[in-house]
């Protein structure tokens, strides 16, 4: 391999790989670089470890002539047979280098190289991916040629990787700081953030449906159960609801105690306020069944649970809010309020979905007027519309 070449794709890499507009991008770019430089790469693949609830890692894979394939890696891998007899298993746990030559009768006991042997490999080789912060990822390199890799080739290999790695660690702390921004303030108020929205008063006003719900009879539940069931508990009854709402195009912002707080914003992307709203009672539909079916078994008993959701439609601040540097995005304003004090009337009427004026007048369904209400800190009684499709169930 030309060490002018190399040193070439090695300066690319220290400078960013700035001209690939994204990872896949790049690794095809730097495989296809290194194939013309005069190494004989026929694949490659690179395992990223990611800090994430779900999801224990990211993998791209290269193959001469095909597009790059971007895949997700769960958790449950880690107890399998075949990760146990993986290559990439030393890789991670001691962090050396594991090779495979087909012609070696010791690459028999990587089951995973028997398919590699089906499709003409002659090398394989995994190499650790150190990280800055200590932490391991791996990187896989094959070979068709006959004789497999030469000393030269896992030389130019080793000097690759490093610079490789720089640059991998830098799309992944971007790539982790949005999953975890994700995770815990939700995918809009997590990309205003990064965008810079960072200061205390930084804040905008939009309009949207907003859903508050609350699971009934929680404070006696958590007084006779012991706080990890309730934990538990509140994992799978959130679950219910938080699938609906991302999936009709919400946002979720807040878990408070057993409260949760979304919103569904209403702009030119999304579509105007009518089908907004008819997505948010789907929504609120899907979760009532969900909660419904609900079933967890405690002790010889069988739990079942009933909760209540009030929807309303206005304009609200969104943004940062605090003190000093400590700060919370969410969403304030009369609307949220409204929503809030409309949640508590649920358990009063017995009902699972309660709507405010507003919101029944915008999203055109079956609703039946419940009657005007008092509302602490509005000067105005409110109207409040139930589903025709409920029957109303009073708890004791």
């Amino acid at each position: 391999m030309e060490s002018s070449e190399l040193q070439r794709i090695t300066n690319w890499l220290i400078d960013g790989a700035r001209s690939s507009g994204t990872p896949a991008e790049m690794i095809a770019d730097v495989c296809e670089h290194l194939v013309e430089a005069g190494l004989p790469l026929w694949r490659f693949g690179i395992f990223i470890r990611t800090l994430h609830p779900e999801i224990l890692g990211r993998n791209f894979i290269w193959r001469q002539g095909e597009e790059v394939e971007i895949g997700t890696v769960d958790f449950d891998i880690l107890d399998t047979p075949e990760f146990a007899a993986s290559p990439l298993r030393i890789v991670f746990e001691q962090g050396i280098e594991v090779r495979g030559r087909m012609d070696d009768p010791d690459s028999k006991r990587f089951p995973f190289l028997d398919d590699m042997r089906a499709e003409g490999v002659t090398d394989y080789v995994a190499m650790p991916m150190p990280y800055l912060d200590g932490s391991i990822h791996a990187t896989s390199w094959v070979t068709r040629r006959p004789g497999g890799f030469s000393d030269d080739d896992i030389a130019a290999i080793r000097t690759i990787v490093t610079p490789l790695a720089r640059v991998s660690e830098i799309i992944s702390l971007r790539r982790t700081a949005e999953m975890l921004l994700d995770t815990y303030v939700g995918n809009r108020a997590g990309a205003r953030i990064l965008g810079g929205q960072i200061r205390r008063g930084h804040n905008d006003t939009m309009q949207a449906a907003i859903w508050l719900s609350d699971l009934r009879g929680y404070t006696a539940l958590s007084d006779r159960l012991p706080a990890e069931t309730v934990v538990q508990i509140l994992n799978h009854y959130f679950d219910c609801q938080v699938t609906a709402i991302r999936g009709h195009g919400g946002e979720v912002l807040k878990f408070m105690g057993d409260g949760l707080l979304a919103v569904f914003p209403i702009d030119e992307y999304v579509g105007d306020a009518a089908h907004v709203c008819s997505r948010v009672l789907e929504a609120a539909r899907e979760s009532r069944a969900s909660v419904e079916a609900l079933a967890f078994p405690v002790g010889e008993a069988i739990e079942r649970f009933r909760f209540g959701v009030a929807l309303h439609v206005g304009n609200i601040l969104y943004g940062n809010i605090g003190g000093g540097n400590r700060l919370d995005f969410t969403c304030i304003g009369p609307a949220v309020n409204l929503a809030a004090r409309l949640e508590k009337i649920t358990g009063r009427l017995g009902r699972t979905v309660v709507a405010s004026e507003g919101f029944a007048n915008v999203c055109r369904h079956d609703w039946h007027e419940l009657g005007e209400f008092p509302i602490a800190g509005f000067s105005k009684a409110q109207r409040v519309y139930g589903l025709v499709e409920e029957t109303p169930v009073v708890m004791a």
